[in-house]
């Protein structure tokens, strides 16, 4: 009954003038008053949009005509722009990517914490934004009888056959496209999503971009994989990059890429790579940042926010295979990483032996959990340094940063909507924002990641 009441209904065509972007990066107008979302729409543009869909509140829209283009607009140079749902920003030049990603973050912060002219500081970039990620993951799916791998076509299962990613490193493209080719040529089961029958299902790439080393990780519905060894062997042949082919197993239904159990087809069960001069072991199922350019560069502001001199305790919380946590350690006293996921666990301690730092405790358990038990029995830390989730800070975690009071808090986040909301709680418990940095970790994509350092406020 409300869509009645709209301006607009679907199918009609209405000429819109953008005036900015919503969250996602979606062109952001007003047709009578009434509140239209245009994708692929840039800010000052004015365009002749077809409605396909009609809420209470707001309109969507498919861009038929752009009548008033915006010189800001670029053409994405990859083919499968407005398939694949990886990049949203293709059509933006790059310069423009970085002012809109800086707007998003004062807006979160003004809109969501109620700030005002918080010292936020220029986005840092990065000079050449392509070929940047260190990790594939791709389904496996069959079009016509015939294997493709790639990724999901925007907001649906279906699978869009990937030769090229723009973003990904030339060797993660090639091994892809060389699993795609013996896979079919083997004639390997392809897992299907609805029958819940079929072998393969997803493919994992990691590649050490200083160390020059490869994984290749196969997921498979079940541990029988007669032609696991042999597909393993002559990946490795063919790439001499390839340390490591790993099978994992995952038999659950549902979303989940990687199961619990691995084993190792060729080679090692992972490989190395360094950050800064630190080395660390990248394993099938572990969580290593993508972009370890930028990485090093939002490692290093962490730890110029931590302020170290060498006396401090610091609890690192979330901290997964250990990464920020060895770079703290180096300027800290002792640090203590907190991590819920228990492989991740391993993999920091192994990391921390081999670049042979001992000032360093790793708690497996949940952060909310781990953080209040602390607080609870007075255990002090003069640095607080937390990198959730995109869902953020859970209330428990906030309150236990509020009752162990470090004097200083590092918050790192990739969410500028749950990062306003959580400065507002920590400022509302004492705490006084200094500086916040954000970073383009994930160029071409609506994605934000910021370094926010917090101080205690002065009674």
């Amino acid at each position: 009954m409300a869509a009645e009441l709209a301006p607009v209904k679907v199918g009609q065509e209405v000429v819109v003038d953008i005036k900015g972007y919503a969250h996602q990066g979606e062109g952001v107008g007003r047709f009578k008053g009434f509140t239209v979302f245009v994708p692929g729409a840039l800010d000052g543009e004015e365009v002749l949009v077809r409605i396909e869909l009609v809420k209470k509140n707001y309109a969507r829209g498919e861009a038929v005509e752009i009548r008033k283009r915006s010189p800001h607009r670029v053409e994405p140079p990859c083919p499968l722009y407005g398939e694949c749902g990886g990049c949203q920003l293709l059509h933006l030049d790059y310069p423009a990517q970085l002012e809109f990603k800086q707007q998003r973050v004062n807006a979160a912060l003004e809109r969501l914490g109620g700030f005002k002219n918080l010292p936020v500081r220029p986005m840092i970039g990065m000079a050449h934004p392509w070929e940047y990620r260190n990790k594939v993951q791709y389904p496996f799916a069959l079009e016509n009888g015939r294997v493709i791998v790639g990724c999901y076509q925007q907001g649906t299962h279906n699978v869009i056959d990937t030769r090229e990613c723009l973003i990904q490193h030339p060797l993660n493209n090639r091994i892809m496209n060389a699993v795609r080719e013996l896979v079919e040529g083997m004639g390997i089961s392809i897992y299907n999503e609805q029958t819940g029958q079929g072998l393969l299902r997803y493919l994992l790439v990691k590649n050490g971009f200083q160390s020059g080393q490869a994984m290749v990780v196969l997921v498979t519905n079940g541990r029988t994989f007669p032609e696991g060894e042999e597909l393993a062997r002559i990946l490795a042949s063919r790439f001499p990059e390839i340390k490591s082919v790993v099978q994992n197993v995952n038999t659950m239904k549902g979303n989940v890429v990687l199961g619990e159990t691995n084993i190792v087809l060729y080679g090692e069960d992972g490989i190395i790579d360094r950050l800064d001069d630190l080395e660390f072991k990248i394993s099938a199922t572990s969580f290593f940042q993508v972009n370890p350019a930028q990485t090093e560069i939002l490692y290093n502001k962490a730890v110029e926010y931590a302020g170290l001199t060498g006396k401090e305790r610091v609890v690192d919380a979330y901290c997964g295979v250990g990464s920020l946590t060895l770079f703290l350690a180096r300027r800290a006293r002792e640090v203590y990483g907190v991590e819920v996921v228990a492989e991740a666990v391993n993999d920091a301690v192994e990391n921390a032996k081999r670049n042979g730092i001992e000032n360093v405790r790793f708690v497996a358990g949940e952060t909310e959990k781990v953080l209040p038990r602390l607080a609870r029995i007075g255990f002090g830390f003069d640095v607080a340094v937390v990198d959730p989730p995109r869902s953020g800070c859970r209330k428990e975690v906030l309150e236990a940063l509020a009752a162990i009071r470090p004097k200083r808090l590092v918050y790192v986040s990739c969410n500028p909507s749950t990062l306003a909301r959580d400065l507002r709680i920590l400022v509302d418990e004492g705490y006084r924002v200094q500086e916040i940095q954000p970073i383009d970790m994930f160029p071409h994509t609506f994605h934000v990641e910021c370094v926010a350092l917090l101080t205690r406020a002065k009674k």
